[in-house]
């Protein structure tokens, strides 16, 4: 069976992991920290902030706009329910933007039609690890006096007109859930430029607690049990045996991404070429990080069923939000998302993927209609 996702992981991420069970230090601390800095350096942001998952950085990044009910953000119609549930977890409400076709990305012109005097945040979606139109969706934020925070959870490692993702927006949140590029079994990072923004956050996902319990032993020497608690908080922080898995993973996201780069390339050349299937694209200026590689068929279920049949797992990504039944009441009007997804398929992507493998996903899905 070839899997749809599988992370990458070995003896470098297991050394690690036995120094922090050897440390007797598992909770949220120098490894943490360490991660932070390296995850900042990495994408050219002064500040990260690590935390328990990308849904909790979307949430505690809308937070920080002083979000409240009756507020509206425009997310993607297709995206993780992650996207939209942020805004409801702050009484806001997610009002629903139209997809391009080609990339899945936010319809910018459908997003700016969108926007009332309501409207407190854009949160583009750069799906499958393709950025978002970022130069044309500042403006129209900025015009209208709209924070734009980013959904980077499929993009690490994605870059825009020269500049990684994470530094583009005051705010951009990823996701280290198993199946993504830098995977830690679970956890998120907000990386921002903001200091006050960033001393916030870690305060908010320790309880609203003003120092931490490693910050409060003095680097390992000494234990000061006394603190404040400024504000309502949250238990949302990272930990440092998710941190020391994410060190090791971040080494080794170049070289992760340029194999997803050949593997994609590799869809291109074999699948391109077909009046039946429409192969993603990558606009100028963009650099995906190829988290996801996804084709448009007729017949989509048709062609999953069939693939599944001869060992190839594939998936759907997404179901629009607004579709499901908690946000069915929503109104949305996206008719570009309607009338697309129900012909996106995911085929496999993952660095580990054999050219063998790649081969045989092509050979299948051209099989199909033979």
């Amino acid at each position: 069976m070839i899997p749809l996702f599988k992370p990458s992981l070995g003896e470098e991420e297991l050394d690690l992991l036995r120094e922090v069970f050897q440390s007797g230090w598992l909770g949220l601390g120098p490894r943490t920290a360490e991660f932070e800095g390296q995850f900042a350096d990495y994408v050219g942001a002064r500040h990260a902030v690590g935390l328990s998952s990308c849904t909790a950085a979307l949430h505690l990044s809308l937070g920080l706009l002083g979000l409240k009910p009756g507020d509206e953000v425009i997310v993607p119609a297709i995206t993780f329910v992650s996207t939209a549930h942020a805004a409801v977890y702050w009484g806001a409400r997610p009002v629903f933007a139209d997809v391009q076709p080609d990339t899945l990305c936010i319809d910018v012109k459908d997003a700016q039609r969108k926007i009332t005097d309501r409207t407190r945040a854009i949160l583009p979606v750069h799906y499958g690890g393709h950025p978002c139109d970022m130069d044309e969706i500042h403006p129209i934020a900025a015009a209208r006096g709209i924070a734009v925070v980013e959904d980077a959870a499929h993009a690490c490692g994605a870059s825009y007109k020269g500049q990684r993702v994470g530094t583009l927006s005051p705010l951009t949140c990823f996701s280290f859930h198993a199946i993504k590029n830098l995977s830690c079994g679970d956890g998120g990072m907000v990386t921002t430029d903001n200091e006050a923004h960033a001393t916030r956050l870690r305060e908010w996902r320790w309880m609203g607690i003003s120092r931490d319990t490693w910050s409060r032993t003095e680097q390992g020497t000494t234990y000061n049990w006394d603190y404040a608690v400024h504000e309502l908080g949250f238990k949302a922080h990272l930990n440092d045996i998710a941190a020391a898995i994410g060190l090791v993973q971040l080494r080794k996201l170049s070289a992760a991404n340029r194999r997803r780069r050949e593997i994609a390339a590799r869809y291109n050349e074999g699948l391109r070429g077909t009046d039946w299937i429409e192969c993603p694209p990558e606009r100028d200026g963009a650099q995906s990080a190829w988290h996801i590689y996804h084709i448009k068929v007729d017949g989509r279920d048709g062609l999953h069923d069939y693939l599944m049949d001869r060992g190839i797992t594939t998936g759907v990504h997404y179901r629009p939000v607004h579709l499901h039944p908690y946000y069915q009441g929503s109104g949305a009007s996206c008719p570009v998302t309607e009338r697309v997804w129900g012909r996106i398929l995911s085929l496999p992507m993952f660095p580990d993927m054999t050219d063998a493998q790649v081969d045989q996903v092509i050979e299948a899905v051209l099989s199909f209609k033979r």
